[in-house]
């Protein structure tokens, strides 16, 4: 910017130097001209005078006449100072004050005497060899009554108006001199006026070049340099405005991006990874860091995915297709592509959706099984009840034994059909969540107690020892209805499955006790045949049985232990089990001791 300023300080310093000396010129050459006019005028209106007061003889050729005028040629130089020269109409020279007539050439073809032959004052302005000057020549057409027909010339030399004019001119000079550096001082402030506020002006704008948009002008001028500062921060608060805008967007769409349940990626013209999510690097197990830019070749470790990738691109269309894959699991992935073109039908690229449908299969199964499982349980009382009912009808049992057996059987049946219908409406209820639990404080010691009452005929008859060891003040917040449903559901369980003899036991203790989230672990164990560890992980799944044979002989509906865990998850707690083949089984029970308030 310090070059510019003294750029512009020598532009204006120039253009003013430029301006001075043409205008001295020009008055220098005015004054000159304006002199020389002058001269002119006088010398005219001489010969003038000359004309009417000079005794004139005639022109003919004669020596005598030549004589006279050259005498009359010195005496007028005397008189006005200007050399004086008498010429007849031919051009022939007659009389001259400083030299002989003779000698000199015959004028007719000077400028003068041309203009004067045509009736005008003639005058010219020639370097004379004579006297080594230059001079300014005056002539007019003079014709006397005494027979003199020709011109008076009168000339003056220039070398006193010249050192008139170089005086002059050295004068003019010194003023436009001092002119010239008062110039130069004002340009040098009026460039650093203008280029102060530029440099500022610039340096903002090379802010904002480098994303510094909180860069402003501090200018308080009203003038176009003023505008233009306000211009560049309109346009910095344009810019900021808009980059906040982009930016919220930005971060808007990689937060949908983020938290979207499917993966997305897309492959652009050039078949290069541009855009991947968390989702999809989840069921690619591959970071994006090492994706994006590069080929979509990259992805040949998921053989698949690569495979419907490879055939999208080709194709450009619309594609759909579930897939199995095995990364080192079996998974099953669902593949969208979609191409995606400009409003001019360019082609940008294929996104591609990458959805893990593993969990919805699964339940889609699950509900399949659970469908068949609910029409073959209540298949098998129905088909019981009819059978033993045609029997009854037709009259083929006499005895009244038998007749009461089968009586029995039909209402036993029954009685299982019902409590198989209510248990499936009751975790209908639940799963749906419409039961709503009452909470309230429960003391733990009476409500087991209160189970065992219940439970405890049907332990006798297997001589099952059951037992706790629950103090007396230990208190839960909960809904003591569905707490007393999940303890029967597993004591009963306990005892259908544990040998005669065995021992069935319930223990808690608090967990966390001081914390934020103390609870308290209920452990309900027994010494019965135990779970594989194959049928662990399905324990809690609806009509899945482990002795299937043992189950029906007891009456289990095979929604017991489903119904229990979702009741144990409405109290916002946890259950898991622990079993070893021949030894028993124990399930663990984490519940809080306290609900939050819920409104």
């Amino acid at each position: 910017m310090k070059t510019f300023r003294t750029r512009l300080t020598l532009i204006l310093m120039g253009l003013v130097g430029i301006s001075m000396l043409a205008s001295g010129i020009t008055m220098a050459q005015l004054f000159k001209d304006s002199h020389i006019r002058a001269l002119e005028e006088n010398m005219a209106r001489e010969i003038k005078l000359l004309e009417s007061t000079l005794h004139f003889v005639p022109a003919d050729g004669k020596a005598e006449a030549k004589t006279y005028y050259t005498e009359q040629a010195k005496k007028l130089e005397k008189m006005t100072d200007s050399r004086v020269t008498f010429i007849n109409l031919d051009g022939t020279v007659i009389g001259d004050s400083d030299m002989a007539a003779e000698e000199m050439d015959n004028h007719s073809h000077r400028k003068e005497i041309v203009s004067a032959s045509k009736g005008e004052v003639g005058s010219a302005i020639r370097f004379s060899d004579t006297i080594g000057e230059n001079m300014l020549y005056v002539a007019h057409r003079v014709t006397s009554k005494e027979g003199f027909d020709g011109y008076i010339r009168l000339s003056m030399s220039l070398a006193a108006v010249e050192k008139g004019l170089k005086q002059g001119f050295l004068l003019m000079s010194g003023g436009l001199l001092i002119l010239f550096l008062l110039a130069a001082l004002i340009s040098y402030r009026v460039a650093t006026g203008l280029t102060k506020p530029l440099v500022q002006i610039t340096r903002v704008a090379n802010r904002i070049s480098k994303l510094d948009y909180d860069a402003r002008v501090r200018l308080r001028r009203r003038d176009e340099i003023g505008q233009l500062g306000q211009a560049i921060n309109g346009m910095a608060d344009s810019l900021q405005q808009q980059l906040k805008r982009i930016r919220d967007n930005e971060d808007l769409m990689q937060s949908v991006l983020a938290n979207m349940t499917g993966g997305i990626l897309m492959v652009d013209a050039s078949s290069k990874v541009a855009l991947i999510n968390r989702e999809a690097e989840r069921i690619l197990h591959m970071k994006g860091d090492l994706l994006l830019g590069k080929s979509y070749h990259e992805l040949k470790r998921n053989f698949e995915l690569h495979k419907f990738v490879e055939e999208g691109i080709e194709r450009k269309d619309f594609l759909r297709e579930e897939r199995t894959v095995y990364d080192p699991e079996e998974k099953i992935l669902m593949f969208d592509g979609v191409p995606m073109f400009e409003d001019d039908d360019s082609y940008r690229g294929m996104l591609f959706l990458l959805q893990d449908v593993t969990d919805i299969r699964r339940l889609e199964r699950m509900r399949s099984e659970f469908v068949a499982n609910v029409s073959h349980e209540l298949k098998t009382p129905i088909a019981a009840v009819k059978g033993f009912a045609e029997t009854l009808l037709a009259g083929g049992v006499k005895d009244e034994e038998t007749t009461r057996s089968f009586l029995q059987i039909i209402y036993d049946e029954g009685d299982r059909l019902n409590r198989l219908i209510g248990d499936i409406l009751e975790l209908s209820k639940i799963e749906s969540k419409r039961i709503p639990l009452e909470y309230a404080p429960v003391q733990i010691k009476d409500l087991i107690d209160n189970i065992y009452e219940v439970l405890l005929p049907a332990a006798k008859k297997k001589s099952i020892v059951m037992t706790h060891d629950i103090p007396e003040h230990l208190f839960i917040e909960g809904d003591e209805d569905r707490l007393q449903q999940i303890f029967m559901n597993l004591l009963s369980n306990a005892i259908s499955y544990t040998q005669e003899g065995g021992r069935v036991r319930v223990d808690a203790e608090i967990i966390n006790e001081g914390g934020e989230e103390e609870q308290i672990r209920f452990t309900v164990s027994d010494t019965g045949i135990g779970i594989p560890k194959k049928d662990l992980p399905r324990i809690f799944e609806r009509f899945y049985r482990v002795d299937k044979a043992r189950s029906r002989s007891s009456g289990g509906t095979g929604l017991g232990l489903s119904i229990v865990k979702h009741l144990v998850e409405l109290h916002h707690g946890t259950i898991r089990v622990e079993s070893r083949v021949g030894e028993g089984s124990s399930f663990i029970l984490e519940l809080p001791l306290m609900h939050p308030f819920e409104n």
